[in-house]
């Protein structure tokens, strides 16, 4: 695939997550907030499986055993982390939501740090503190009245359920992204239903219910599909990087769709998420770079004397926390093997 189109996959895949918030505002009158995020995971966990039966690439090492307390934990927090955003877009704006999502860049680093001990530079960690400093912003529902916002609190726990969720991912990357995605889909999915029944949650009507699958195969299955598509070209750092204006396409609709308006804590919060976002982007593309190794070797066997020279290229994409809930990065390795004999 070219890379034109895998820039275009990317970019696409950013502004169909970003429709998640916006759209779901518009549908939550109609739908339970945890019917809601269960939907939307069932939306996405059915529509990849579709698209994995018709996936002509090499397959990708299955799931094994030793990966099931990660799947787990990936699955009960993408329990959690939905439902907190669904309640989180109730009660608050969206276009704060949507540029709230950020704040996950925050909690996936500091997880990565504590727990998995992953080297921090210095410019992620001026984006850690830029980022920070707007989610307090956008936390506050004015300049005249510095009350917490409760949307903005639900937001800001579903980004670290995510970051948590993300660390778990990434121990088992390496396995089938679409096992992964349907499994996360169908299970979480499944398990936020039964909590929406055991909360008493009303169902809501047939088109609502066919509205909100629709939006998760689009918003997190199809999204998913073509980041996936574009890393095989672009790799993870570069995907990522197109990936990181979501929040903002996000913030746009909200803007046009809902008739929501920036106040100035809005507009001051926005300049700060943007300086930070720019860091983030900057320190995923300098800390994503190849270097060429080579290797010689000799042995005689058949009264012969033989030398190879091994040489091979490893595209390094260091740990990153663009928090695509599915999406996850690789380090691919070419290898050219020249005997002289």
């Amino acid at each position: 695939m070219s890379k034109a189109k895998s820039i275009i996959y990317a970019l696409l895949a950013a502004t169909f997550y970003a429709i998640n918030i916006p759209f779901s505002k518009l549908l939550l009158p109609h739908v339970g907030t945890t019917t809601m995020a269960a939907l939307l995971y069932l939306g996405a966990g059915t529509g990849v499986g579709i698209i994995s039966l018709f996936n002509r690439q090499e397959p990708e090492a299955k799931l094994e055993r030793k990966d099931m307390p990660f799947v787990i934990g990936m699955i009960l927090l993408d329990i959690a982390a939905p439902i907190f955003l669904m309640a989180g877009i109730r009660y608050g704006s969206s276009a704060n939501a949507s540029l709230l999502g950020n704040f996950e860049i925050v909690a996936t680093t500091i997880i990565a740090l504590v727990i998995f001990k992953e080297a921090v530079s210095k410019r992620l960690w001026a984006a850690i503190l830029l980022i920070t400093l707007s989610s307090i912003l956008l936390s506050f529902e004015g300049t005249d009245s510095f009350r917490f916002s409760y949307g903005s609190l639900f937001v800001l726990l579903a980004a670290i359920c995510w970051g948590f969720e993300n660390n778990c991912t990434r121990n088992i990357s390496s396995k089938s992204t679409y096992e992964i995605v349907v499994l996360k889909g169908i299970f979480s999915g499944l398990g936020s239903l039964v909590i929406a029944f055991l909360m008493r949650e009303q169902a809501p009507r047939l088109p609502y219910i066919i509205l909100v699958l629709l939006l998760g195969f689009v918003a997190y299955g199809l999204s998913i599909f073509l980041y996936v598509r574009a890393q095989n070209t672009l790799g993870a750092a570069k995907t990522s990087a197109y990936y990181a204006i979501a929040p903002f396409i996000g913030a746009f609709l909200s803007f046009i769709f809902l008739g929501e308006r920036p106040t100035g804590m809005y507009l001051t919060a926005l300049a700060v998420m943007i300086m930070g976002t720019l860091l983030v982007i900057s320190d995923t593309l300098i800390r994503s770079h190849s270097h060429l190794h080579q290797h010689t070797f000799t042995h005689t066997h058949d009264g012969s004397t033989h030398t190879h020279t091994i040489e091979h290229t490893h595209e390094h994409n260091h740990y990153r926390t663009d928090g695509k809930h599915g999406h996850h990065h690789s380090t691919k390795e070419l290898v050219q093997e020249i005997a002289s004999h």
